[in-house]
């Protein structure tokens, strides 16, 4: 038997654990501060997406990353009307000011390299048509 008792839960929190650990790779080897750098950037990017694509990259988070990228969400005030980069690493540095510092550049490269990596193509390529343009140079180059 597993040890939470359900495979899918074995299996999200495997998943989640996973994410982490690839945030922590890029930001330091703290897990309180990757969990919030993966909280914050989720949440940034799912408030400047229609509900239809919040939809379409949700789907494809485990279990648990779905619930941190929908925890708070009010669909009817999305997405968002500020279009800048500016804009969208202060949203990130605003939720990231709880804990110990950290670059909001840094966090959104580290969730952008795993959303890269964990998510398909074409909806990495659906979402980053959604976002500023001009965030794109925090998108992995050549993965």
């Amino acid at each position: 038997m597993s040890s939470a008792g359900l495979d899918v839960f074995d299996d999200t929190i495997q998943k989640t654990n996973i994410w982490l650990k690839e945030i922590m790779e890029e930001i330091g080897p703290d897990r309180q501060r990757a969990y919030h750098a993966l909280r914050a950037v989720l949440q940034t990017v799912r408030d400047r997406l229609t509900i239809d694509e919040a939809a379409h990259l949700a789907a494809q988070l485990p279990l648990m990353v779905r619930g941190i990228f929908f925890e708070g969400w009010r669909p009817a005030e999305n997405p968002t009307k500020e279009r800048s980069r500016d804009a969208f690493v202060a949203q990130v540095d605003e939720r990231l000011k709880f804990i110990r510092p950290i670059d909001p550049e840094d966090a959104i490269r580290a969730v952008f390299k795993v959303l890269q990596h964990r998510v398909t193509g074409g909806e990495i390529e659906d979402v980053k048509r959604m976002l500023p343009q001009d965030l794109q140079p925090l998108w992995p180059q050549g993965v």
